[in-house]
């Protein structure tokens, strides 16, 4: 199997993204990659399951945790279309994540550096390798949908 390009594994996650907009979730996505191979591809579920930690991010860990029969992610990439908050920055250097990928910057809550920088603190035992800003538009642009017919609604 020839490896996807960042682009091309974004658009996974923007696929996840549009199935939590049809939910009526706010339209996260993300997915995991091992080697060349999608191992976990979740989106928010929280107002689904009534859970404030089901953040596509913990639910891609999980996922992909119980499908690889191990807790250390460190030969893995994540996708996530906004960049992960606080809780789930912790949860990615739990798991030693090798790398994250994201979309769009999330200047209220973000802790990959626009509010912390969680997945680069060096006092911690971990840190994450981030690359940000892939398909910037468009996981930009199905935020904005939502909170637009959020408002209309």
């Amino acid at each position: 199997m020839i490896g996807m390009s960042d682009e091309e594994y974004m658009r996974q996650a923007l696929e996840e993204a549009q199935k939590a907009l049809q939910e009526g979730e706010v339209p996260i996505g993300a997915i995991i990659v091992q080697g060349k191979e999608i191992v976990a591809r979740t989106h928010n579920l929280k107002e689904a399951r009534k859970d404030p930690t089901a953040h596509a991010e913990i639910l891609a860990i999980q996922e992909a945790t119980a499908k690889l029969n191990k807790w250390r992610l460190n030969d893995c990439t994540m996708y996530v279309t906004l960049e992960p908050c606080p809780m789930c920055a912790g949860a990615l250097v739990q798991c030693r994540m090798k790398r994250v990928v994201y979309g769009v910057d999330d200047a209220k809550a973000g802790g990959a550096g626009s509010v912390l920088n969680i997945l680069d603190e060096p006092r911690l035992n971990h840190q994450v390798y981030v690359t940000s800003g892939v398909l910037q538009e468009e996981c930009q642009g199905i935020m904005q949908r939502f909170f637009r017919q959020l408002r209309q609604n």
